[in-house]
């Protein structure tokens, strides 16, 4: 008989607040039977990390690891580095400090936020309140992104993607992302300031809590601007919980009434 599990993972911090926000998303999710579910970190959280997550569940009896990665991009060098350990990939793209995990469970391995309509509906209602007059506005988002070849160009894709599908539910005259690695923030600012002066530019974060990014690096890169933000990022938000429900749905084998 398989039983199923849930494994979250997220990168981790050391700041409680930014622990805590993920773990109140994971225990709202509303879990198909008795389906159990741990949330786990890939580093800074003690006692709290994949092993340990994988060694809960299998505890438990579980014999499908249904692991939902809680990263805002396929392009995370993370992604690459959990797959391997997981042994979902033969060989990770970058060299990787991460060792091979002891698992006995199959894993089933979801996909990242990339443009999620879900997602893009919270970005939405963070910033709605920053918005006058969207027909003369320009939505700038701004995720962490990477300098690495082929994982540039999926923050790229997702990036681009996700800020369409913000622009067109806010009405915004235009859309535009900025990475931080490599830093295109300024250059994207200034490019808007050049192309459409009279235009009001809307900056919206994404990332899944705010802390160091958010409050430091963003604002220190804007300023001499002008420009909106107030930088909130994803948690918290029912929606995150609800995401996580549509991930396992896409692998956990069950009918109507919830049987596998």
């Amino acid at each position: 008989m398989r039983l199923y599990g849930v494994l979250v993972i997220s990168h981790g911090s050391r700041d409680e607040g930014w622990v805590q926000l993920v773990e109140d998303a994971v225990n709202a999710v509303q879990m198909p039977d008795a389906m159990p579910i741990y949330a786990s970190y890939l580093e800074l959280v003690e006692g709290k990390l994949i092993q340990d997550g994988i060694y809960s569940l299998e505890a438990q009896g579980v014999t499908d690891i249904i692991v939902v990665p809680l990263f805002v991009s396929s392009g995370s060098t993370h992604i690459d580095e959990i797959s391997y350990a997981l042994g979902v990939i033969a060989e990770p793209v970058l060299e990787t400090d991460m060792e091979l995990l002891d698992i006995r469970a199959r894993i089933h391995f979801t996909s990242p936020i990339d443009d999620h309509p879900d997602i893009a509906a919270i970005l939405y209602g963070k910033i709605a309140e920053l918005s006058e007059s969207p027909q003369e506005e320009i939505l700038l988002l701004v995720g962490h992104g990477s300098k690495e070849d082929g994982f540039h160009q999926k923050w790229r894709q997702g990036l681009t993607q996700l800020a369409e599908r913000v622009r067109t539910l806010g009405g915004f005259a235009e859309a535009d992302i900025a990475m931080l690695l490599p830093d295109q923030l300024a250059s994207r600012l200034a490019w808007w300031a050049r192309e459409k002066p009279a235009y009001k530019v809307i900056v919206a974060p994404l990332f899944l809590s705010e802390g160091y990014f958010t409050h430091g690096v963003i604002p220190s890169r804007l300023e001499g601007f002008a420009y909106k933000y107030h930088g909130r990022a994803l948690l918290p938000s029912p929606q995150i919980s609800k995401w996580i429900e549509g991930q396992i749905a896409s692998v956990f084998p069950y009918d109507e009434q919830g049987m596998t």
